[in-house]
């Protein structure tokens, strides 16, 4: 029996689907002459103003009052309206035909399909044999009805996000650490410090508001970076030190125990909040300056160098991103930053922090509310009062939520050709561009049973291997909440209507619960805001508490909100200015373990997962390329002023000394090659590359058919930034 999808789900939704919901804005969302919204690229969380004309989103600029860009915008920024009007937006459902074109179909046959697809796969093969893998991309609402349909609605175990690309590391290492995954800073400390040190980082491209932050710093902060290549953000640094690739643990090991050898730690703060700390010790007195030296590369006097610095700081930063989370021992890594912030007491005072910069622009709300990797609100799929409390809150039986946690990304694939999972719902990202190794990702995407995409465009390449597309509303085109880097709650706002038979993520996954039979579970999540008020109930009493954030409305007026904010704190005094508008972590020294001290966690280090060889000589790094890309290109490629702003071609830097021995020549092609494949790429001559390295940008679709799929043992991340390959010249052109 065909359901009818303009029946009463709700007023929201009638507005949404308006018979299938083609075309014109809501009255209570008509424009007015300016709409303020969080911009929906990176986690930095930048407020832009929308300039609307005649029912028409029509031009914008960046929000001058907003705590986190103060009136500035990157590139993507600025273009980012241009993305919603490309001629590839999915205006309808497709289905794949016995052809295996996909070919437009209404949403009654695309849902009905879905259904009866999905729901045979888990008959034949079990309820786990159907995951899903979603986002750091769309709204928290978004996040938590989609996990709250797929695990207690639909019987799903098993579904994550691709914020395990880039963040897993550091929420595990959080968890672990401090007790919760708290990032602890605020932007405030980039202009508060007296020593800033990046590792693995560079905000210049990557996050060029916060590198804005960093210059206006009036304190004339030595700013450290550590990488091993001379990036942007090296470039304008006070020291950088080009460590050998992955050689970041060893030398992290090295720094601490020169601190300790020196007694160049805060005893007090040790004593008083932390534990574990002896032991710590105790495994860092192998790493001497000798054998750290031989490690990474640097010289002694370099490192007793870096470490003096850190040690003469009175206010010491330290940040990383990527380089550290997208590691074949990332978590240790980012907890041996952890570790040196606490034994110099580097925490919980203005300036100071082991702070992750998160990737996407809403990682922070994935990591809190997706129902992937802890159930909602950084609850514990194993704990049996916690399924308890949300199985309460939700008014649902505490039997429909899972006892055991989701497979991680990578599990869930390789869960595929041994038939365990046979269906696959992704939704809002690209896998078949980002996910590493390329050529073992497509093989067993093939070997799946029905492969549904929900996406704004039917064209990226996951979409192509998709047997239905469910068209999806962009940026601009919905509302919800976001949490950035420094946990502020900002706002998404619908500034113009989707194309076509296009809906907001959340209205599909309302008709979805509805189709499926489940719709009276998820009656009370009626809207957005209707969610984010039961998202605020389960988040009470947790280190994340939202619950005196009152509305959307209050979100808006204190331009965003950090967590925690609790309904014991004064409503009459929301966080507009001063020390409310920016707030950090463990300023009374306490950490969210049951004892109230953090842990000083180590391990041995581990050898890189493929070293060069006579075969293979290169070590291929990998990252961003500049400020005007972002990811897959998805969106940044409909913008013909970004795509100005970037080599169209993908490109390999390469060192001049290199280069001469293999008789290569600028912007000559070069094929790379590595065990996984062989690309074509232009070749750039730089030395920002040492001799024996070459770089290639992520956002190039040849870059993921090279790289080799090892993954950090607790976070389960990928080891993207690390592999060994070679450079031969094409000779015909």
């Amino acid at each position: 029996m065909l359901h009818q999808v303009n029946g009463p789900l709700s007023r929201e939704l009638e507005l949404e689907t308006s018979s299938l919901g083609l075309g014109k804005l809501p009255k209570r969302l008509m424009p007015q002459a300016t709409q303020k919204l969080v911009c929906g690229f990176c986690s930095t969380g930048c407020s832009l103003t929308v300039h609307l004309r005649d029912n028409e989103a029509v031009n914008l600029t960046a929000t001058r009052d907003y705590p986190v860009n103060l009136g500035e915008a990157c590139p993507k920024g600025w273009e980012s309206l241009t993305p919603l009007k490309a001629p590839d937006r999915a205006t309808t459902p497709y289905l794949k035909d016995r052809s295996g074109k996909l070919v437009p179909v209404d949403w009654d046959a695309a849902l009905s399909v879905f259904v009866e697809k999905f729901k045979a796969i888990q008959k034949k093969y079990g309820p786990e044999s159907v995951a899903f893998l979603s986002t750091g991309q769309f709204c928290t609402e978004e996040m938590a009805l989609l996990g709250a349909l797929a695990k207690f609605g639909m019987g799903m175990v098993h579904g994550d996000a691709n914020t395990r690309q880039c963040m897993a590391t550091a929420a595990v290492a959080y968890k672990q650490s401090f007790g919760f995954d708290a990032p602890p800073f605020t932007y405030k400390d980039f202009e508060e410090s007296d020593v800033i040190v990046f590792v693995g980082a560079n905000p210049c491209i990557a996050h060029p508001i916060m590198w804005q932050r960093v210059l206006m710093n009036r304190n004339d902060p030595k700013i450290i970076v550590i990488d091993p290549r001379k990036t942007e953000t090296a470039l304008a640094a006070t020291r950088h030190y080009a460590i050998t690739p992955k050689s970041d643990l060893a030398l992290l090991y090295g720094l601490a125990h020169i601190l300790i050898r020196n007694g160049w730690i805060n005893e007090i703060f040790i004593e008083r909040h932390t534990q574990g700390f002896t032991q710590f010790a105790e495994h860092v007195r192998d790493f001497t300056p000798e054998l750290v030296s031989a490690a990474t590369g640097l010289s002694m006097e370099e490192l007793q160098e870096l470490v003096s610095i850190i040690h003469r700081g009175e206010r010491v930063s330290f940040w990383w991103t990527m380089g550290i989370n997208q590691s074949h021992e990332g978590v240790r890594a980012a907890q041996a930053i952890i570790n040196l912030a606490l034994m110099t007491g580097n925490i919980g005072r203005p300036g100071t922090g082991a702070n992750s910069i998160t990737g996407q622009c809403n990682a922070m709300g994935s990591r809190l509310f997706s129902n992937t990797t802890n159930l909602l609100g950084g609850h514990d799929f194993l704990n049996p009062e916690h399924r308890r409390k949300i199985a309460d809150l939700l008014k649902i039986d505490p039997g429909r939520i899972p006892d055991k946690n989701s497979l991680a990304y990578d599990q869930i694939l390789e869960q595929i050709p041994v038939n365990k999972i046979k269906g696959l719902w992704v939704i809002a990202t690209n896998p078949a561009h980002s996910w590493i190794n390329q050529h073992d990702f497509r093989e067993m995407i093939s070997r799946l049973d029905f492969l549904v995409v929900q996406d704004m465009y039917h064209t990226t390449e996951m979409a192509q291997l998709a047997d239905l597309v469910l068209p999806a509303a962009g940026w601009g085109e919905k509302e919800g909440t976001v949490i950035n880097s420094e946990r502020r709650v900002g706002l998404f706002r619908k500034v113009a209507a989707a194309p076509g038979q296009a809906l907001a993520d959340f209205y599909i996954f309302k008709l979805i619960a509805k189709y499926w039979g489940c719709e009276a579970m998820f009656r009370e999540w009626s809207s957005p805001e209707a969610v984010f008020q039961i998202m605020k109930k389960i988040s009470e009493g947790t280190p994340a508490d939202i619950s005196g954030i009152r509305d959307y409305r209050m979100i808006e007026e204190c331009g965003g909100i950090q967590w925690p904010w609790t309904e014991g704190q004064d409503p009459g005094a929301p966080p507009k200015a001063g020390p409310l508008k920016e707030r950090r972590l463990f300023e009374d020294g306490r950490f969210y373990h049951p004892d109230g001290r953090a842990r000083f966690l180590f391990d041995d280090v581990r050898p890189i997962p493929e070293p060069t060889d006579s075969f293979y000589p290169f070590t291929l790094l990998t990252g961003r390329g500049t400020s005007a890309q972002w990811h897959t290109q998805t969106r940044t490629g409909k913008s013909g002023v970004l795509r100005k702003l970037y080599p169209k071609d993908a490109y390999v830097e390469i060192n001049p000394e290199d280069a001469r021995r293999l008789q290569v020549e600028p912007n000559e092609w070069v094929f790379v090659s590595s065990l996984r494949g062989m690309v074509r790429a232009r070749a750039v001559l730089t030395s920002t590359v040492k001799p024996g390295q070459i770089f290639m940008a992520m956002h190039y679709p040849e870059t993921n058919r090279l790289t080799f799929a090892a993954f950090d043992p607790y976070s389960r991340q990928p080891s993207y930034k690390i592999c060994a390959a070679n450079i031969t010249r094409l000779r015909n052109g």
